[in-house]
């Protein structure tokens, strides 16, 4: 395999303490062509139902990925020496119009995905998610999905709008984005509006999974459900932050008691080695609620570390350089 064409310097040759605020110290680029993954942030928390700040998720994630380095000693897999990888900057939104803004994340990603480049998205709250699976669908129809959060965002309306970060994956599967008889979510927990808020998204054909049962699962059972859910088509994983208790991710807007750990996190990522994702994202750190150390953006950056790992092995497995 050839030498990637882009990716972030020595970090025994320059701190990793030093240099611009990019996702792992990666280049910021807009060369399409000569990329594997691109990052980009989505600042943007337009949806949020309580506590805002998703906003400043983006730049909170990049400044804790100083810390990561090039090689996955679980999987064996020199990520940074297997992928190009850039970070191509933020996209533009409209502060104040989610509709809007929507519609720009999905125009901005489509040239993107369409050049054959897999998008690594740091929100932003998961109202971002709906424009990222539009133009995914635009350019591979429609999609399976892996969900890993403590709500299913499956909501229809809040205070009249239709349009918010409980309502994504409804939205997404109204517009013929997402298919849910090929959709898995897992650690919904807490309390709901009624009865209808999980009966409903699985008469659609969804599976969810509540963290209860969920926490029960070992990961080799996770990665054999999911491969059995999701099937061959083309699959996004959407990674919530506040999956984790609030013990390992107190930075997010709407946390819930329960969750898991960020190491189980961690061990159910690390079964989906193989799956070929067309892309992800993390979504729903808010920094100004973080706690000392900034742990949640530390964990928000090393689930890019994992999701990066899982894209490596999948070009690997692509290529047939899979050991």
């Amino acid at each position: 395999m050839t030498k990637p064409h882009y990716g972030p310097p020595d970090g025994l040759s320059v701190p990793r303490f030093s240099g611009i605020r990019t996702f792992a110290r990666v280049p910021y680029s807009q060369d399409w062509a000569n990329a594997d993954v691109a990052v980009f942030g989505v600042p943007f928390d337009n949806g949020t139902s309580f506590r805002s700040g998703p906003r400043f998720g983006p730049s909170a994630i990049r400044e804790m990925s100083h810390l990561l380095r090039r090689t996955h000693p679980v999987h064996g897999v020199d990520i940074f020496g297997t992928l190009s990888v850039i970070d191509g900057g933020d996209l533009a939104t409209t502060p104040g119009n989610t509709e809007r803004s929507i519609n720009q994340i999905a125009d901005q990603l489509e040239p993107v995905i369409a050049a054959g480049v897999r998008p690594l998205v740091l929100g932003g709250d998961h109202t971002v998610v709906l424009g990222e699976l539009m133009a995914h669908a635009r350019v591979h129809g429609k999609l399976g999905l892996l969900l890993l959060d403590a709500h299913t965002d499956t909501g229809d309306t809040y205070f009249g709008e239709k349009i918010h970060h409980g309502s994504p994956f409804r939205r997404a599967i109204e517009l013929g984005c997402v298919d849910p008889h090929r959709t898995l979510m897992v650690g919904a927990r807490g309390g709901v509006y009624t009865d209808h808020d999980r009966a409903e998204p699985r008469s659609w054909g969804i599976e969810i999974v509540p963290c209860e049962e969920f926490r029960r699962w070992t990961p080799a059972e996770y990665g054999e459900r999911a491969r059995k859910k999701i099937g061959d088509g083309p699959t996004y994983l959407s990674f919530d932050i506040d999956v984790l208790d609030p013990a390992y991710a107190p930075g997010t807007g709407v946390p819930e008691a329960g969750g898991i750990s960020t190491a189980e996190a961690f061990d159910f990522l690390r079964a989906l080695a193989g799956v070929d994702l067309v892309g992800c994202d993390i979504v729903e750190v808010a920094p100004q609620y973080d706690g000392p150390g900034q742990i949640t953006a530390l964990a928000g950056a090393t689930v890019g570390f994992e999701l990066l790992a899982l894209a490596a092995i999948a070009k690997l497995k692509r290529t047939g350089a899979a050991r």
